[in-house]
């Protein structure tokens, strides 16, 4: 009778033990899976966070105004219909080469500059301006805007592509400056458009004769090989002379021997004081 109990205790504890033994293994299973997906989660997250800029400006949702396109002007102008009347539109924060100036003519990148813009604003249904702060016009009563073709804002497209500078910096109409920034050095850092070209553009403008000196060192044989009679190309370097329209609309010109000639922004180039005090600018004073 006893060996009938005890057998009978033996068998009921094996059978507690082999079922309690996979009790714990799914739970911990389960809980090694749940701490896994969780970090992982945790890492994509991290990387995403790590990799996407943000900005103060960034869905404020402003109000724009919608326009007709009339025509592109240049990279960084276009012209539209603007309350019943036709309108040249500045965008703000950017500058593009020249493409018709009556100085400097035609510079490297200009002609792409505009074709980039022409084909944005052609093809866009809807085309919008957003207004700064600050002073809707330039002192040429020009509109001051960023233009938004398709919900896109063409400022920012040229930055991407390199086909344009961040320039013309005046508060308050500074809005997207931070944002403008970091995409110049993007596009600076991968030298496309205007950046493949050492020292073309700087601070106070784009310099063509950068490009020209580096044709020359890249095909040296070019100048020796070229016909005696063929007359070199103008730049902006035979035109010095910066002409400059002061915050009180005092129209000021300055030779390189003005000791503010570096810090002057130039909205006009001349070649000689004769030809600056024609255009009804004059001399700094002394």
């Amino acid at each position: 009778m006893n060996k009938r109990i005890l057998a009978a205790f033996l068998t009921a504890l094996l059978l507690l033990s082999g079922c309690s033994q996979p009790l714990m293994s799914p739970a911990t299973s389960n809980e090694e899976t749940a701490t896994t997906r969780t970090s992982e989660a945790e890492t994509d997250a991290g990387t995403t966070n790590a990799k996407q800029t943000t900005y103060p400006t960034d869905d404020l949702n402003l109000p724009r105004v919608a326009v007709e396109l009339v025509k592109a002007v240049d990279g960084d102008t276009i012209s539209v219909m603007f309350e019943g009347k036709k309108e040249n539109v500045r965008m703000l924060l950017v500058d593009t080469p020249e493409t018709s100036h009556p100085k400097l003519g035609v510079q490297p990148f200009g002609p792409e500059a505009k074709a980039f813009t022409k084909e944005l604003v052609e093809q866009a249904d809807r085309l919008e301006l957003e207004f700064d702060i600050g002073p809707n016009r330039d002192k040429y009563s020009r509109l001051l805007a960023y233009v938004y073709a398709d919900g896109k804002m063409v400022q920012e497209s040229l930055l991407e592509e390199g086909l344009a500078r961040v320039a013309y910096i005046y508060p308050p109409n500074t809005r997207y400056v931070d944002k403008f920034d970091d995409l110049q050095r993007i596009s600076r850092d991968k030298g496309l458009g205007i950046w493949s070209v050492e020292n073309y553009a700087q601070e106070d403008g784009f310099h063509p004769e950068e490009q020209d000196d580096t044709n020359k060192n890249n095909n040296p044989d070019t100048t020796a090989t070229q016909a005696p009679t063929e007359k070199p190309q103008p730049s902006k370097q035979a035109c010095d002379i910066k002409g400059n329209i002061n915050s009180k609309g005092e129209k000021i010109y300055h030779t390189t021997e003005s000791p503010y000639y570096e810090r002057t922004k130039q909205e006009q180039w001349f070649c000689s004081e004769e030809e600056a005090e024609q255009a009804g600018f004059r001399a700094p004073l002394k």
